[in-house]
């Protein structure tokens, strides 16, 4: 089979072929349809040293497709099945509340993903979506799940304003997530107006290029107690000093971005004599997934919008991750393999 393989340099991600994994008993072979490049698997691309991914593994970890086969302890699901990814491989799902900060192996780093014809996976790793729910959207679950858990970890609630520092898709859908939990405002702070443009066409109430304005002044300005909730979606040492300095007193300032250098903070009195709490948000519980599944399903999040580019799984290092590092007005790009709906 065609799969794109991680080499673990710097920007060398190859398309090979591969054979197809044998099916375990408690392993199902999915036949990928769709995959997203995710933000992560760029850190990979541009920064190998940064991520816990093991060389010559096959990227995907934000992946749907249809069950092809099933190993002899498989009862919960049958070829057939329409599924999602659920990547990480917790050993007691149960316990995601605390596992997902401390178990990092999951499927795309440490077993082959889904950048590939076939996905041979534990079945732990799978979900069923709904016949209504088309697959291509069903491939990005796992990123608005990520947002979606760490709206919730901040404990946004209705009336609550936030700011979102980063209009990627993990800021885009965090923006989704503080509407659905019933912020009244969402402030989103960005460097493009491409992706600005995205934030508004999304719901977002108010929208700062911080290559114009000073974000921090320009939040302090509209709310002057500061925002309610901050996240960082955005992954650099200035975004995460704004973030701080734009939280209320006691407010929380949640980190979902991944940071591929070691920053300073603005001083620790910034936390010091403000009593935000600072907080950082991975993974997902499974109450969270069925939730998002739920709600893309039932057209509740408008994911189509994020979607900027599909393309052939040939052309994913041109136009996939060099597309996402140089062109800042793509957002989700997904790789086309079976191309099913």
């Amino acid at each position: 089979m065609k799969a794109a393989v991680w080499h673990g340099n710097e920007r060398e991600i190859l398309i090979e072929e591969r054979e197809v994994k044998e099916v375990q008993p408690d392993d199902v072979k999915v036949k990928v349809a769709w995959a997203g490049i995710c933000g992560s698997d760029v850190h990979a691309y541009l920064h190998p040293s940064s991520v816990p991914i093991d060389p010559h593994t096959v990227l995907g970890h934000e992946f749907s497709g249809e069950i092809a086969e099933v190993g002899s302890q498989v009862t919960k699901f049958k070829k057939g099945d329409r599924v999602c990814i659920y990547p990480t491989m917790l050993q007691d799902p149960s316990n995601a509340e605390t596992e997902r900060f401390i178990n990092l192996n999951a499927v795309g780093a440490k077993i082959d993903g889904g950048f590939a014809e076939y996905a041979v996976i534990p079945q732990k790793t799978i979900f069923k979506i709904p016949d209504r729910l088309p697959l291509d959207l069903a491939a990005m679950i796992e990123p608005a799940s990520v947002s979606f858990q760490s709206i919730k970890d901040a404990k946004v609630k209705e009336g609550d304003t936030v700011v979102i520092y980063g209009a990627g898709p993990i800021g885009l859908f965090a923006l989704l997530g503080a509407k659905a939990a019933g912020a009244s405002k969402v402030v989103v702070v960005d460097l493009f107006e491409s992706r600005l443009d995205k934030a508004t066409e999304l719901g977002a109430t108010h929208t700062l290029n911080a290559k114009e304005v000073n974000p921090v002044e320009e939040i302090r300005k509209l709310f002057p107690d500061g925002a309610d909730v901050s996240i960082e979606a955005a992954g650099v040492e200035s975004t995460f000093n704004q973030a701080i300095q734009s939280t209320k007193i006691r407010g929380t300032m949640m980190v979902v971005s991944f940071h591929t250098e070691n920053i300073q903070f603005s001083a620790p009195s910034s936390l010091l004599f403000s009593g935000v709490k600072l907080m950082g948000s991975v993974g997902y519980s499974n109450e969270t997934y069925d939730e998002v599944i739920e709600l893309l399903a039932d057209g509740k999040i408008p994911a189509q919008s994020i979607v900027t580019s599909k393309i052939d799984i040939d052309h994913i290092a041109e136009q996939g991750f060099e597309a996402l590092i140089h062109d800042k007005s793509q957002a989700k790009i997904l790789v086309k393999l079976s191309g099913a709906n």
